[in-house]
C-alpha cells in the first residue's frame, strides 16, 4: 500500500459524530417529555450539570455524545408519536401523562416525581431491563443503570468462602498478584469491562452512595481499631507481625473504610467508568501523557555567607491531598472553554513562562521541554491562583482542551476524616502498629486506584494523578509560606521535602501531626560547600 493509498484509507474509515440539535432543542426535547435533568444525567451515566452545559452549548464527544443523539433521536420520535395520536383523536391520557397526571404515572416514572430532587437512588423499573453487573433482568436501577440490589439475585454473586481456620481479619496476602478463581478475593474481571481500546466501550459501575462495592472483612464505626485489635490478638501481641499482616491487607481493609465512609454519602461514584486515551499507558511498562508537577528543585544561588539548612519533613502529605477537587463521574471531553471550577479532570495547556526559578521551584515541576502538556485539576487551579491579583507572579495557562466532570473537594473528606483521627490517636497513644496500618491504608489506596492487579474495584488513574499532584501543590504552597514569611527556600522534593534557611519554628508548627512538620535533617552551606545530592 502506497503512502496516498494509506490516507485514502484513513479517511474512508474515519467516522461521523453523531449529529445533534441545537441547545434549545434539546432542552424542549427533554421537557416536552416531562423529563428533568437528574433523570437525563442518570440514564446517561453524567451528572446533572453537565445535562445542563449541554442544553446550553456545549457538545459531548466519543461514546457519551452517540449515547445523548440517542437519547435526543428518541425523544424527538416519542414526541412525535404523541402528537399523532392526539391528532388522531385517541384515548392517550395513560400513555402522554406526565408527572402529577390523574392517569397515574406510566412506566418511565414508577420512582415517584421526587426523582427530580435527585433524592431517591433506586429506581423501580417498569420492565425488566439487563443489569450492568450479571445481564440478567433486573426490576431496580440506580443512578440510572439497572442492577439486582439483592446479591444473591445477581448472576455475579459467589458463594460464600469457607472460614478460615483461625479467626481475624487477614485477608489474602497481597503482596504478589493473585489468580482469581471462584471465591478469590481478587474477581476474574473487574466489575466492569473497561476499554480494552478496541473501540468498544465497556460497562461502567457504578456504586451509589450508601451501597458497599464488596463485603468488607469487618463492620463497625471504628474498622481500623477493630482490625488493629484482632492482628494482635490472633499473633499473640507480637507487635511486628501484627504490623506486617495489617500492612499486607492495607489495600482490600482502605476499600472497605471507603465503603462505610460513603455510606449516606450524596454523590454516586463511578468506580470503573470510561478513560480517555491521555489517561491509558502508552506501553505495558511505560506511564501515560498526564504530568504530575512533581517538584525537584534546588536553588541556583545561595546567599553570601554560611547558612545552617533544615530539612523539614511534611507529614501525611498523600492524607492530606485526598481532600482535592475529584471528578465524580466519567470525564467528558471539551475544548476551547474556560476553566470551570465546579468542573474537574486533566487538561491540556501551554503553562506560562516562569520568571522565579532563583527564588521559588516552578508550579509544573521540572520540565526541559516546550509546549502543551497534560496536567491535572491542582496543577491548572495552582497556576490559575498564582496567575490571579493575590499573587501576579505568572500570565495565566492557556487550555487547549478538557477532560472533565462535575466535581467535589469531599468526596473523600470522611475517608480521609477517618484515617486522620486514626492517626491522631495512634500517635498520641505511642501506637506504632496502629500508625504503621494507616499509613499503608492511605498510601496503597493512593498508588492502586489507577490500573494495578492489588487493587480491582476502582479504576480511576485520573484520581490517582490529582492525589499526587495535589500533594505536590501543597508543598508548592508550604515553600511560598516560607518564603513570604522571610525564610529563604533552598531545596524542595517530591511531596514532602522542604529545606529552608531561617527560623522555621515561627513559621511552620513542629510535631508529628498532620499539619505539623518535623525535622528530618541540618547541614550547613556556603561559600566552600554545596547542597548535597537529595
Amino acid at each position: 500500500m502506497t503512502e496516498f493509498e494509506a490516507i485514502d484509507a484513513l479517511l474512508a474509515s474515519a467516522g461521523q459524530e453523531a449529529p445533534l440539535p441545537p441547545a434549545g432543542e434539546r432542552r424542549a426535547l427533554r421537557e416536552g417529555l416531562n423529563l428533568s435533568r437528574t433523570q437525563v444525567a442518570r440514564a446517561l451515566g453524567v451528572s446533572p450539570s453537565t445535562v445542563g452545559g449541554w442544553e446550553s452549548g456545549r457538545d459531548p464527544s466519543g461514546a457519551i455524545r452517540e449515547r445523548y443523539s440517542y437519547f435526543l433521536d428518541g425523544a424527538r420520535d416519542k414526541l412525535r408519536e404523541r402528537e399523532a395520536e392526539k391528532n388522531a383523536g385517541a384515548d392517550t391520557g395513560g400513555a402522554v401523562a406526565g408527572a402529577g397526571s390523574e392517569a397515574g404515572p406510566g412506566p418511565d416514572d414508577a420512582a415517584g416525581d421526587s426523582r427530580d430532587g435527585g433524592a431517591d437512588e433506586v429506581e423501580v423499573l417498569g420492565a425488566p431491563r439487563p443489569c450492568v453487573l450479571c445481564g440478567a433482568p433486573a426490576r431496580q436501577q440506580v443512578a440510572g443503570f439497572p442492577q439486582h440490589l439483592d446479591p444473591a439475585d445477581c448472576g455475579t454473586a459467589q458463594p460464600p468462602a469457607p472460614e478460615p481456620p483461625a479467626p481475624g481479619p487477614e485477608g489474602p496476602d497481597l503482596e504478589e498478584p493473585e489468580r482469581a478463581g471462584p471465591g478469590s478475593a481478587v474477581p476474574a474481571e473487574p466489575p466492569a469491562l473497561r476499554d480494552s481500546g478496541s473501540g468498544r466501550r465497556g460497562q461502567v459501575r457504578v456504586v451509589p452512595a450508601g451501597r458497599r462495592m464488596r463485603a468488607a472483612s469487618d463492620s463497625g464505626p471504628d474498622l481500623i481499631g477493630r482490625a488493629v485489635a484482632a492482628a494482635l490478638a490472633r499473633h499473640e501481641g507480637d507487635v511486628e507481625a501484627a504490623t506486617a499482616a495489617l500492612v499486607k491487607r492495607a489495600i482490600p481493609d482502605a476499600m472497605a473504610l471507603l465503603d462505610e465512609s460513603r455510606k449516606g454519602g450524596r454523590y454516586d461514584v463511578v468506580a470503573h467508568p470510561w478513560i480517555p486515551d491521555v489517561l491509558r499507558k502508552q506501553s505495558a511498562r511505560g506511564a501515560d501523557q498526564i504530568w504530575e508537577a512533581r517538584p525537584k528543585w534546588a536553588r541556583a544561588e545561595l546567599p553570601p555567607g554560611v547558612h545552617e539548612v533544615t530539612a523539614l519533613d511534611v507529614n501525611g502529605a498523600y492524607l492530606s491531598a485526598l481532600k482535592t477537587h475529584l471528578p465524580i463521574g466519567q470525564l467528558e471531553h471539551s475544548a476551547g472553554l474556560p476553566h470551570d471550577r465546579r468542573r474537574a479532570g486533566v487538561h491540556l495547556i501551554t503553562p506560562p513562562v516562569w520568571e522565579h526559578d532563583g527564588v521559588l521551584p516552578n508550579p509544573i515541576g521540572n520540565r526541559d521541554e516546550p509546549g502543551p502538556l497534560w496536567v491535572t485539576e491542582p496543577t491548572l487551579r495552582l497556576l490559575l491562583r498564582l496567575s490571579g491579583p493575590r499573587y501576579g507572579l505568572c500570565e495565566a495557562p492557556e487550555i487547549h482542551e478538557s477532560f472533565t466532570s462535575g466535581a467535589t473537594e469531599n468526596l473523600l473528606e470522611k475517608f480521609r476524616v477517618a484515617l486522620k483521627e486514626a492517626r491522631d490517636r495512634a500517635i498520641a497513644e505511642d501506637d506504632e502498629v496502629t500508625l504503621e496500618y494507616v499509613k499503608a491504608m492511605y498510601s496503597k489506596f493512593v498508588s492502586t486506584m489507577g490500573e494495578s492487579n492489588y487493587n480491582r474495584e476502582l479504576y480511576r488513574p485520573d484520581w490517582m494523578h490529582i492525589v499526587r499532584s495535589q500533594a505536590f501543590a501543597n508543598l508548592w504552597m508550604k515553600a511560598f509560606k516560607a518564603y513570604e514569611e522571610g525564610l529563604t527556600p533552598v531545596r524542595a522534593m517530591g511531596t514532602d521535602e522542604l529545606h529552608v534557611i531561617g527560623d522555621w519554628r515561627r513559621v511552620f508548627p513542629e510535631g508529628r501531626g498532620v499539619a505539623e512538620v518535623k525535622v528530618k535533617d541540618v547541614y550547613q552551606v556556603g561559600e566552600d560547600t554545596e547542597l548535597p545530592d537529595g
